[in-house]
């Protein structure tokens, strides 16, 4: 299954591509809290903590959860996760992630992809989206601090 394709891309002032994300909705935006818990979802609970906080175990925390309740064991799961670093490649270039792209755009699209896969659409391999753009996410934090852009950092600058 391959990775849909607009034909449309946005690009980041780092030179990063990405297909466009207009009227697909903002899920970063959402109040994943209030979201997370009514639908008695923890993953979705955990994500709201990382945007609050800025915690990158929080994220983690949610790799090892779909790691184990998703798949047979961790491995698997990156292995098919490179799949869509190969589709990636073909559909933009090799590497594009690593130039930068602000940290909401891996928790908007990851947000939507995992509600995309627990909703039962198979039109994309949802799973694998979304663990795609939490290791983004995390990759991001730890190594482009210049494109956080959550909460969390603009609290840390206001105290």
């Amino acid at each position: 299954m391959e990775i849909k394709d607009s034909g449309q891309r946005r690009t980041f002032e780092t030179g990063s591509v990405r297909d466009v994300s207009e009227g697909k909705g903002r899920f970063d935006l959402l109040p994943l809290g209030v979201v997370g818990e009514f639908l008695f979802d923890e993953i979705l609970l955990e994500i709201e903590q990382y945007i609050r906080r800025g915690n990158i175990d929080d994220l983690f925390w949610v790799l090892e959860h779909i790691g184990q309740t998703h798949y047979d064991n961790p491995y698997f799961m990156f292995l098919e996760v490179a799949k869509q670093y190969e589709d990636g490649a073909k559909k933009y270039a090799e590497r594009n992630w690593e130039k930068g792209q602000p940290l909401h755009v891996y928790i908007d699209s990851g947000v939507r992809h995992y509600l995309k896969f627990k909703a039962g659409l198979t039109d994309e391999p949802h799973l694998r989206a979304f663990v795609w753009n939490i290791l983004g996410a995390i990759w991001t934090h730890r190594n482009k601090p210049e494109m956080i852009d959550l909460p969390f950092i603009r609290r840390a600058d206001n105290e």
